[in-house]
C-alpha cells in the first residue's frame, strides 16, 4: 500500500513542469538557466518548483561556482515505479477475487 510520502511524491510529480523538469533531469544534470532555456518557464517559477522536487527528495544540487546544478535521484523514482510494479502484480492476481454486495 503507498504511504502518504508515496501520495505527496505523486501529487509532486503531476504537476506538468515538475514532470517536464524531472524528464529533463533524467537525461542531464542541468542548471536552472539551461532548465529556462528548455522549458520556456519562468527562473523563479523554475526555482519554486525545484525547491518542491529537492523537498520530497526527487532532486539533489550540485554547486558549481555561481551556478547550482540539478541532478534527478533515480533510486526514488525506482522505489515509486517499484510500487507500481506491486500495485499492477497485485492487480493481476485479484481478478477472480469479487466481494459479494450485501
Amino acid at each position: 500500500m503507498m504511504t502518504s510520502v508515496d501520495t505527496e511524491l505523486m501529487r509532486v510529480l503531476s504537476d506538468p513542469l515538475r514532470l517536464r523538469i524531472v524528464t529533463l533531469l533524467a537525461r542531464e544534470t542541468l542548471c536552472t538557466t539551461h532548465l529556462v532555456e528548455e522549458t520556456g518557464a519562468r527562473q523563479t517559477n523554475l526555482s519554486n518548483h525545484l525547491r518542491v522536487l529537492r523537498e520530497v527528495g526527487v532532486v539533489e544540487t550540485e554547486p558549481c561556482g555561481r551556478f547550482t546544478y540539478y541532478r534527478l535521484r533515480p533510486d526514488v523514482i525506482a522505489q515509486l515505479a517499484g510500487q507500481f510494479a506491486d500495485l499492477a502484480a497485485s492487480a493481476r492476481t485479484a481478478t477472480e477475487n469479487k466481494r459479494a454486495c450485501p
